[in-house]
């Protein structure tokens, strides 16, 4: 049966911006360059944006007309030839925002991007490069002492450094409320559409419309999430001005894909990381929450699963999975000036009765439902008072708001001292957060847009049957979520949310009908695969908020961690007390000012002559907020009446005033998202498909060896597989670890990358064997026969003087730290020699480990 809805497409995804003496022409058309927009953008305004959108959709053949009319009309002598009176200033993908300092208006534009995911052929792209423009012209200038000051903290926040957009698929919701805003009954998008041509004085709503016979595609568009966008400021001037497709919402935080190959089936695993712009900002200096209930380090992480076999979303298998990390909701903070590695926690205001709590659970309420469950990992023994003040606060604040909840809808709270547990060598952490995994996943479910296939249904598993959430008749709903904390929200919530994510993904294989159980093993290729997500996950937020990569891993609580780990987790620590200690305040203050909670003014102080940004986020300092909730009925009434639902999913007026709704031509370009998919107007070749380009389970994770089980549900051997638990490195590892600096998906391959993937079985196995290849050795090899001479002098006397074996446990970084080690070992050898003295830096063993450089 086909859908009787479909997302809208963007009419604007490629631009040029063209330049006059007195204006800006924004030229943006679609994908397949048939339908065009224009903006024009005065510059005659020294410190006022005026934009005018024509309200027209021009063909390709009209922008022409319109370009040759402008150029002609814009020269300096009529007729003249020889110079053009309208400049191509630069092309871009999309439009950021605009935003003034104490001069004129910049346009920030996004001129380079690269694809890093795809859900249900709705393409999910990554900012690589933007360009910042100032509008008004240099004659009508007004310039101020303090302007490239502002430019530069403002450029200090990296738009290159994951920042993800979509023109068709709204990145600030879940796939949850995507899928269940395109499955709203036929008679209300229909009345829908109805009032929104009646209540509309913009013919942008009326175009496409099909009245002929009552047939075609409903296309929808939701209102934006604001609280996970970061660019809302930056729009915030000409929102009301120019059509929506103009807008483009970007999203802060991670995304990366993956694919899970079962016997040649391709399922694609995505992870989606969204960071909150509200109360954003780094470690030590955003810590609890503000008078508004927004946290600190808020990020709502989400696992989607999808049989890439079939695109659309209709008729195609997707299960999404969502939970959530954020710092303790109290006033709370922790004073830096000491320098000391570990400040001492305060709380900073007595709040009795609760109420930042209450209203950050009021929001999670509304958007995910109930039950909320709270995973609390902070210490709770500990010989000085520390982390356990923040626990003893929490308990209070859960113990007070749980009174006054209906029964069934009380807040669940789940204490557990992690890092007491990692220390026993008696407990296991990973089975015990298993245990509270399976528990939390049963209490919230999750979502399936499919019923349960026959095979469950026939021979049910006994867990499946236990399973929560809300079943419907087009598949399942997760309702409520699991909140993970720590003091950081960084290493011990990573690890956590995985072991979580891990046995919500078991039931999601499941539910497709892809395993006969829903367990997932370790050292299984789709756990490998989907820990490597994680891990390029947490290295990612972890970057974003305090400054370094994930300290420890998963590796490190299952003690299966290489020797090497120990010194890389302790560079990451010094790198992260550097950050807090030295860089952060700038980073800061670039956060305030780019997410437009600082706006500069004429004549008030500057942002860096600010003591503190307190009370920049915490609005009830600077005055009285005009309402006070109750202290005993503290959520929204209209919440709590369709709980266990989220509020925000349910269809009612207050939320289909956010939908706007169209009716398309089956085949118009707006809804048509097979030629938005594979592009039949673009020459297009295999090397740069993006499908080809990402980590594959059978390609990165399963062993090479002729014979072994295909399936990715098979529990490997450390020497069974492409990729060792222990830290072996394939050809492609570049990638890898370009990924877990930028938050990314390997890039598509270059000409280099090309013409060495064929070789990657072939190195890999020569790893294997304990050859260390050219690539990662930092010595001149000349050919073959003196490339396993070298080999052999490395591996074996380092073994024996030292225990380490190189083949095994070395990554090509630690490899050329200690080839420079023997180097220096050389030369105070040749030293000592000719001075006659004995060598006291190295022995005969060391000094044949290399050829002389």
């Amino acid at each position: 049966m086909p859908s009787a809805a479909a997302p809208i497409i963007s009419s604007v995804q490629k631009l040029v911006l063209y330049e006059t003496r007195a204006r800006y022409f924004l030229v943006g058309s679609n994908n397949a360059e048939t339908k065009y927009r224009v903006l024009k953008i005065d510059r005659t305004e020294p410190k006022d944006l005026v934009i005018i959108d024509d309200r027209h959709v021009y063909t390709q053949q009209e922008v022409r007309e319109l370009l040759g009319r402008l150029d002609l009309g814009n020269r300096t002598k009529m007729g003249q030839k020889g110079s053009s009176g309208l400049f191509r200033a630069v092309s871009a993908f999309g439009v950021v925002g605009f935003v003034r300092f104490l001069e004129g208006y910049y346009i920030v534009l996004i001129t380079k991007r690269r694809k890093m995911a795809d859900i249900g052929g709705h393409a999910i792209y990554k900012v690589e490069d933007t360009n910042m423009i100032y509008i008004p012209n240099d004659s009508v200038r007004v310039t101020h002492p303090d302007e490239a000051r502002y430019l530069r903290i403002f450029q200090n926040v990296d738009l290159s450094s994951n920042f993800y957009f979509s023109y068709s698929y709204d990145l600030s919701h879940s796939l949850q409320y995507n899928l269940t805003v395109l499955r709203m009954p036929l008679e209300m998008l229909k009345s829908e559409t109805t009032q929104n041509r009646q209540e509309s004085f913009d013919i942008f709503e009326d175009e496409g419309l099909i009245t002929q016979g009552g047939s075609g595609v409903f296309g929808i568009c939701s209102e934006p999430y604001m609280k996970y966008v970061w660019n809302g400021e930056l729009l915030d001037i000409i929102k009301n001005t120019v059509h929506r497709d103009w807008l483009l919402y970007i999203i802060h935080g991670f995304c990366g894909q993956s694919k899970l190959l079962i016997y040649g089936r391709p399922v694609y695993v995505t992870l989606i990381a969204r960071r909150s712009s509200k109360f954003a900002g780094t470690r030590f200096l955003k810590r609890g929450a503000n008078c508004e209930g927004d946290v600190a380090n808020e990020v709502e992480t989400e696992q989607i699963l999808c049989d890439a076999s079939v695109m659309s979303f209709t008729a195609g298998s997707y299960s999404s999975y969502v939970q959530v990390r954020g710092s303790v909701p109290l006033y709370w903070s922790q004073d830096i000036s000491t320098m000391m590695p570990k400040p001492p926690i305060t709380l900073d205001q007595a709040d009795p009765f609760a109420h930042v709590a209450a209203l950050h659970f009021d929001q999670m309420f509304q958007r995910f439902g109930s039950p909320i469950i709270i995973l609390n990992l902070v210490k709770e023994r500990e010989k000085r008072k520390h982390e356990r003040i923040l626990s003893e606060e929490l308990v209070a604040a859960v113990t007070y708001l749980n009174q006054f909840l209906p029964p069934e809808h009380t807040i669940v709270y789940i204490p557990w001292d992690m890092a007491k547990y990692t220390k026993s060598k008696l407990c296991n952490v990973l089975d015990r957060l298993n245990v509270i995994a399976e528990s939390v996943v049963k209490k919230t479910g999750f979502f399936v847009n499919r019923p349960d296939s026959y095979c469950s249904i026939l021979r049910p598993d006994e867990k499946w049957n236990e399973l929560g959430g809300c079943v419907i008749p087009t598949g399942r709903l997760q309702t409520g979520i699991l909140r993970t904390n720590c003091v950081d929200c960084l290493d011990r919530t990573n690890t956590a949310q995985f072991m979580v994510g891990k046995c919500a993904l078991a039931y999601q294989l499941y539910s497709l009908g892809l395993i006969d159980k829903p367990n997932l093993q370790f050292d299984t290729d789709a756990v490998r695969l989907f820990e490597e997500l994680y891990e390029d996950h947490g290295d990612t937020l972890s970057l974003q908020y305090g400054g370094s990569q994930l300290v420890h891993r998963v590796k490190t609580y299952r003690k299966i961690a290489p020797w090497t780990q120990h010194s890389k987790d302790i560079m990451q620590t010094l790198s992260r007390y550097y950050s807090n200690a030295f860089s952060d305040a700038d980073r800061q203050d670039s956060i305030n000012l780019f997410l437009g909670v600082f706006h500069p003014t004429e004549g008030k102080p500057h942002l860096w002559e600010l003591p503190t940004d307190f009370y920049l986020h915490h609005k009830n300092t600077m005055r009285l907020l005009p309402t006070r909730r109750s202290y005993t009925y503290w959520w929204t009434p209209e919440v709590i009446k369709h709980l266990p639902l989220p509020y925000d999913e349910v269809i009612c007026a207050v939320n289909l005033k956010k939908l706007i709704v169209k009716k398309f031509h089956k085949y118009e370009e707006e809804i048509d998202i097979h030629n938005e998919f594979f592009r039949p107007y673009e020459l297009s070749s295999f090397d740069d498909t993006f499908c080809l380009a990402m980590t594959s389970s059978a390609r990165d994770f399963m062993p090479k060896t002729v014979g072994i089980d295909p399936s990715p549900f098979t529990v490997r051997k450390p020497d069974e597989t492409g990729k060792s638990v222990l830290g072996n490195k394939s050809n492609r590892e570049e990638a890898v670890l370009q990924r877990k600096t930028a938050a990314s998906a390997p890039p598509p391959p270059s000409e280099e990358a090309v013409s060495s993937s064929s070789e990657d079985d072939s190195g890999t196995d020569r790893e294997e064997e304990g050859s260390v290849s050219q690539r990662s050795t930092p010595v001149k090899m000349t050919d073959a026969g003196d490339s396993a001479k070298v080999t052999e002098n490395v591996v074996q006397p380092v073994k024996e003087l030292y225990g380490i074996n190189l083949s095994d446990g070395l990554s090509e970084e630690d490899f050329s730290i200690y080839s420079r080690f023997v180097q220096l070992g050389q030369s105070q050898h040749k030293q000592d020699k000719n001075s006659q003295q004995p060598c006291s830096r190295c022995s005969d063993g060391v000094i044949k480990l290399l050829p002389e450089t």
